[in-house]
């Protein structure tokens, strides 16, 4: 066994962490069964984002595309409009084609490599599906789980680093019930989730702190180890929610890769220097358009993993009559908005815009 294990009996261990899992368990809508592919839908919203406001997200996404079927077959712009205020869309892009890769095999992959070969399913999210839906005793590490093992075993490795994760990958492995693997993972999840948590764990709350040696020697706030991440690139941008003399907005759909592709947003031009009012006056007057009014909307901020768009928007009335819009540009009623995938970015501005308008 792992040195870092030595002091557990392994049969204790799971049979304190899985009798407290079934006594304390959330209620969550995934749960309901072991449909793998209803339980694949939640581990990838449930990635970077919070149970709380997955839920209702989860709850809508169900009735929408309630197969792997269902989802292979749908509409993009309908499937991204579900998804929206999620955030990380590639997540939801990725889901579509593991759902088609499922409708074209006819039914979920039941063994564990095939699950991985998924698209976007990682180490975690296969090793959750297998245990939970198939009864596979292979590990599911998130970040939960590292803080748990990393406590439990005393383990000061770097959790940031790729070797790591394979160490707690195997004792996790060990430590397993082969009996129940699913309720065995989702305690772990559910014990880093409510009790071990970042800050201030509840250790007297815990059923597993007898086995815990950050709890025996005092340090649990010394663990996890954690690089810190790489910082984030800010970059400025002037957007420009532009009406035109007949009363329509003009949207800019996105390229079909990179960061939120093919959704729509209002005019945004990226800028390093100089008031981006007359930044955006200029972009518009060498695009044709003639600026009849403009209006400060505010500034706004929006956080991605590995950078941060901060915007200063404006709500601009121009004449477009002799211009022509470029490829990816349109002109449309401001009612016809629903209809289009808005980055959420450019949601929050929208609102602004209404807010000035009522």
């Amino acid at each position: 066994m792992n040195e870092h294990i030595e002091h557990i009996k392994t049969s204790d261990f799971q049979s304190d962490l899985i009798a407290w899992y079934n006594m304390v368990k959330r209620d969550l809508p995934w749960r309901e069964n072991l449909d793998p592919y209803r339980i694949l839908v939640s581990e990838i919203m449930l990635q970077q984002t919070q149970v709380a406001t997955v839920i209702p997200y989860y709850h809508r996404f169900m009735e929408l595309f309630p197969t792997a079927e269902a989802l292979a077959h749908a509409n993009e712009t309908d499937l991204l409009k579900a998804w929206e205020g999620l955030g990380y869309y590639s997540r939801a892009r990725n889901l579509q084609a593991s759902a088609k890769m499922i409708a074209e095999c006819g039914a979920f992959p039941t063994r564990h490599d095939d699950i991985l070969k998924l698209k976007g399913v990682g180490p975690y999210t296969a090793g959750a599906v297998a245990s939970i839906a198939f009864s596979m005793p292979v590990p599911a590490v998130d970040g939960n789980v590292f803080r748990v093992i990393s406590r439990i075993g005393a383990i000061f490795e770097d959790i940031a680093k790729p070797k790591t994760r394979q160490l707690f990958e195997s004792i996790v492995t060990a430590l397993i019930s082969k009996e129940y693997p699913g309720d065995f993972n989702q305690g772990l999840m559910e014990l880093g989730a409510t009790i071990c948590t970042p800050k201030s764990p509840k250790c007297l709350e815990c059923p597993i702190r007898q086995h815990c040696q950050a709890y025996a020697k005092g340090i649990d706030d010394q663990l996890p180890v954690k690089t810190k991440p790489v910082k984030q690139k800010k970059i400025k941008f002037v957007v420009g929610v532009i009406e035109n003399e007949k009363g329509q907005w003009l949207i800019v759909k996105r390229p079909e890769t990179g960061l939120l592709a093919n959704f729509y947003e209002f005019k945004q031009v990226e800028y390093e220097a100089g008031y981006p009012e007359e930044v955006l006056r200029g972009e518009l007057t060498s695009n044709g358009y003639q600026v009849k009014q403009i209006k400060d909307l505010g500034f706004s901020k929006h956080v991605f993993t590995h950078r941060i768009w901060e915007m200063e928007a404006y709500q601009v009335i121009v004449d477009a009559s002799l211009t022509t819009c470029h490829e990816n540009e349109l002109w449309i009623n401001p009612k016809e908005l629903a209809s289009y995938s808005l980055a959420i970015a450019h949601v929050r501005i929208l609102e602004s815009t209404t807010s000035e308008r009522s």
